[in-house]
């Protein structure tokens, strides 16, 4: 399938200007300089002009669209601030959009027009770890910086030295989230279940596994499934039978909502612990009262107090009417990175922004204070949460009291 390109009019980059503008602190208004970027540690490039071309491939069509959307949206966002506060100079980002159809085909031919034909310095995206796989070894022989921004796959950044991510891989944020559920909610024994045809849903069992067995927590059952699948009675009856104190999913969004709405129906009222996959509003919104009680852990919640994430949740819920998700958080922060790297190497070449992008570190963001380790990888403090009344919660014996009582 031909990729789909979104382009955006100049009268929506100007009503987002301006919903920009209205978000933006007096003080900061005054001068036009956002709270986000290196201002102070680049200084303003001064051989830089016209448009830089930055590729952005989501998935916008499919089952995975309740991810890719927000994410372009908040690209948006970043990318008008980025231009209107002069962050680059003489020179402004100009985004492709690019839909990779929740299809590892359309990533890779996404891929393949914005690295070959279009001539992008730098690509955002693609959205899922299986599309990463397949398209973003063309950008590493291309020399094109690629950043994951919802990429939690082990071996993401093992493609090679131009690919990055700014999404905690699962290895980061599972092990915590589920200690301290185990910790709070006192579980002995979980049913697992996980997709087994999808490199992400697999590389989240696996943490999974690896982690429910350091705690001593007793899995007595494991069922599998496949992306796509509609009906999970079966496997669930099967782990049910054995009474889990709770049940592990590692899934995405469009099977994640009917095992939710299953399990539920078969009579199961305890903990949902899930990975990367569930942690979109849609579940809750699409699950109804059955989400009460999924648990997840995080790379950002909305009540972090900080500045730049009052701004950004400000600014995104202004313009889209809406709450921002970790994945636009993660796609918002992003696109300021890869901008901040062409800032700060003064240039518009690939293989200078791949420098530059990997010496970042203490870059304050909406995801708290980032840095790249050596492997490209984030560095930043993860959060667990459980979602309360159609909301996502911090995790705590206060709110899991809320959905199972004392």
């Amino acid at each position: 399938m031909k990729p789909l390109k979104l382009i955006l009019t100049i009268s929506q980059l100007s009503l987002i200007s301006l919903l920009i503008l209205a978000a933006l602190p007096a003080a900061a208004q005054d001068d036009m300089q956002p709270l986000m970027g290196a201002w102070d540690a680049c200084e303003t490039p001064a051989s830089l002009s016209g448009d830089i071309s930055l590729g952005v491939i989501f998935t916008l069509t499919g089952g995975a669209a309740v991810y890719g959307n927000p994410q372009q949206q908040a690209v948006a966002l970043a990318v008008e601030e980025i231009n209107a506060s002069g962050y680059l100079g003489d020179a402004v980002l100009a985004p492709i959009y690019e839909d990779s159809t929740t299809d590892e085909t359309g990533a890779i031919s996404a891929m393949t027009k914005l690295v070959e034909e279009d001539g992008v310095v730098a690509v955002l995206g693609p959205t899922l770890s299986s599309e990463a796989f397949a398209a973003d070894p063309i950008a590493q022989d291309a020399g094109v910086p690629v950043m994951g921004v919802s990429n939690t796959a082990t071996g993401i950044t093992d493609m090679g030295d131009f690919v990055f991510r700014d999404s905690l891989p699962e290895s980061a944020v599972i092990p915590g989230n589920l200690a301290q559920a185990v910790d709070i909610l006192g579980l002995e024994s979980v049913g697992i279940l996980y997709s087994d045809n999808d490199d992400f849903t697999v590389s989240g069992y696996n943490v999974f596994a690896a982690t429910l067995e350091e705690l001593g927590v007793e899995v007595v059952g494991t069922e599998t499934f496949a992306t796509g699948d509609v009906d999970f009675n079966a496997q669930l009856t099967s782990i049910l039978a054995e009474e889990p104190d709770a049940l592990v999913m590692s899934i995405l969004a469009a099977e994640a909502v009917p095992m939710i709405n299953q399990a539920r129906s078969l009579g199961f009222e305890g903990p949902i612990i899930g990975g990367n996959g569930v942690n979109s509003p849609a579940i809750a919104e699409q699950a109804g009262a059955d989400a009460n009680g999924v648990i997840v852990g995080a790379a950002w919640h909305i009540t972090n107090p900080s500045d730049i994430n009052t701004h950004f949740v400000e600014m995104y819920t202004e313009a889209y009417d809406g709450n921002p998700d970790q994945f636009t958080a993660q796609s918002y922060t992003g696109a300021w990175l890869m901008a901040t790297a062409i800032r700060c190497a003064d240039s518009a070449e690939s293989s200078d922004i791949r420098d530059a992008l990997a010496g970042i570190a203490d870059f304050d963001s909406p995801l708290g204070s980032f840095s790249f380790d050596e492997d490209r990888n984030p560095v930043h403090d993860p959060v667990a949460q459980i979602i309360v009344d159609g909301t996502f919660a911090l995790l705590s014996a206060d709110t899991a009291a809320e959905v199972f009582g004392e």
